[in-house]
């Protein structure tokens, strides 16, 4: 299943907020249009847009408030790249050199701040501000989820609870926003819009698992092997092998994953253990679990239809994917 595939059902309605996005970015200084164009050029897969539009042809046709939103959604997510590329000291994304990378800190943080006041700017101009309530929150959530995160990473004692809100509020958010925004651009059934949001976190939460699972060599490798035992973080596989094996090998993952996770030999000893320990089965079965859930909401939500089918293969797809 590719994305061209699932897209068809709003791929005109996609043209159009690619050509309003553009928009959206342009600058009268020259430096942050250059910079503008530069991001634009390497843009992602748009699933969030997607989302938006797909969730929005579920109650009626897509609309101008559709429009704002997936712009609204793209500006703020586009925004926290940048930022979160300051805040890992990352000098790629997606292959290529990140902003940071070609223009230093200072200008990167300036830079996303910028497509966070248009994103906000947007919402005003059009006087959609239930939408900006929807996005604003995703955004604050994000920011908690990422602190929280280096604040447990700490002191490695992440409970299994504190990771899922960890991951619901860091990634899950902005996806449960783009749904729920999308939603609300064609429906006030306050009750069929919160369900679309938490079709959205469920699928969000699904997303992140599988994010994970690739630290381990599941598939093909979407990132490095190990980068997320390297920066510390506590995914669902390693969390679930901390809690179910003996207390030495526990004190000697612990010891290499805070003392010596810049060694690759010790980070292999790692993996090879959260193999072995059943850890990738347990996280790919909550994986599916929430899939399963995701896939329930949708069919409580909404009758068959091109765009119900679009979201289910999109679940599927995030789910599925092999980078």
């Amino acid at each position: 299943m590719s994305l061209d595939t699932i897209k068809q059902p709003v791929s005109a309605d996609l043209d159009v907020f690619e050509q309003r996005f553009r928009e959206s970015m342009k600058s009268s200084v020259p430096l942050l249009d250059k910079i503008m164009w530069y991001i634009v050029q390497r843009k992602g897969k748009q699933i969030r847009p997607m989302l938006v539009m797909l969730s929005a042809k579920l109650f009626g046709p897509v609309n101008d408030a559709s429009h704002v939103a997936a712009s609204m959604v793209e500006l703020l997510h586009t925004a926290t790249l940048v930022h979160d590329d300051v805040v890992d000291d990352s000098n790629e994304r997606r292959g290529f050199f990140s902003v940071n990378a070609l223009w230093k800190n200072k200008i990167a943080v300036l830079v996303g701040d910028y497509l966070l006041s248009q994103g906000l700017l947007l919402s005003v101009r059009h006087q959609q501000f239930g939408m900006l309530g929807i996005v604003s929150r995703a955004v604050t959530e994000m920011a908690e989820g990422e602190l929280l995160q280096m604040e447990k990473a700490r002191r490695l004692d992440i409970k299994e609870s504190v990771y899922f809100d960890i991951i619901r509020q860091k990634t899950a958010s902005l996806i449960a926003a783009a749904c729920s925004a999308g939603a609300a651009s064609t429906t006030n059934n306050p009750e069929q819009i919160e369900k679309i949001r938490l079709f959205g976190e469920k699928t969000g939460i699904a997303f992140q698992i599988r994010d994970d699972l690739f630290d381990f060599g599941t598939d093909d490798v979407g990132k490095p092997l190990g980068i997320d035992i390297k920066e510390k973080k506590m995914t669902l596989p390693l969390i679930y092998t901390i809690n179910n094996c003996d207390k030495p090998t526990r004190r000697m993952i612990l010891n290499i994953v805070k003392n010596e996770s810049d060694k690759r030999e010790k980070v292999n000893e790692v993996i090879e253990i959260v193999r072995k320990s059943g850890g990738i089965e347990y996280a790919h079965a909550a994986m599916m679990r929430y899939r399963q859930e995701a896939f329930d909401l949708l069919e409580e939500v909404a009758v068959d239809s091109p765009a119900r089918q679009s979201l289910r293969d999109l679940v599927i797809f995030v789910t599925e994917r092999t980078k």
